[in-house]
């Protein structure tokens, strides 16, 4: 019987044991988890330390109290929607400007109506319009007969009718006609 009695208390002793290091490993797993997390979410020392004293000396109450006060987003999650907020200024900033004035201008637009800077050339045999430097048309590969890329400013100049002397009203209502170059 004391043999019996002998056995009964080491298991008695090792279920005692066992569920001692089980215990220790989940407080210490809570421990460790808190501070992770919290490393996940907080570049502050101090706060990440504070989290695992906090579920160290209270353990599950203190990964409660830890759980209702984290910060809602982790710094990965920070980082990416301030990518994501990056990503839509910079798209909302590439609108096309005008090189010569800064203002807005139209992908379209073969003039900048503010300044009269020349954007875009019509393609001699397509009309597609094309960047000021290409040589050939990309949509219908005939080569650009005007070569000089040059002039990316357009002079305007008053067409008047040759008999009639021109008056300043009659000046701002006529049409303006582009010519390309400096020869007025």
């Amino acid at each position: 019987m004391a043999e019996l009695l002998g056995i009964s208390e080491d298991v008695a002793l090792i279920i005692t044991v066992y569920g001692v290091v089980i215990v220790a490993a989940f407080w210490l797993a809570m421990i460790v988890w808190a501070y992770r997390d919290m490393r996940a979410r907080s570049r502050d020392l101090f706060a990440q330390l504070g989290v695992a004293l906090l579920v160290a000396l209270l353990t599950v109450p203190g990964l409660l109290i830890y759980l209702l006060l984290r910060p809602r987003e982790t710094l990965g999650e920070a980082y990416e929607r301030s990518l994501e907020e990056e990503a839509l200024l910079q798209e909302i900033e590439e609108k096309p400007t005008c090189p010569g004035c800064g203002q807005r201008t139209q992908v379209t637009w073969q003039a900048c109506p503010h300044c009269f800077t020349r954007l875009k050339k019509p393609c001699v045999h397509c009309r597609q319009l094309l960047e000021l430097s290409w040589q050939v048309c990309p949509y219908c590969t005939t080569p650009q007969v005007n070569q000089n890329p040059e002039p990316a400013v357009m002079t305007t100049r008053y067409v008047r009718p040759s008999s009639v002397p021109e008056t300043s009203g009659q000046r701002a209502a006529q049409a303006l006609e582009f010519v390309d170059g400096d020869d007025m």
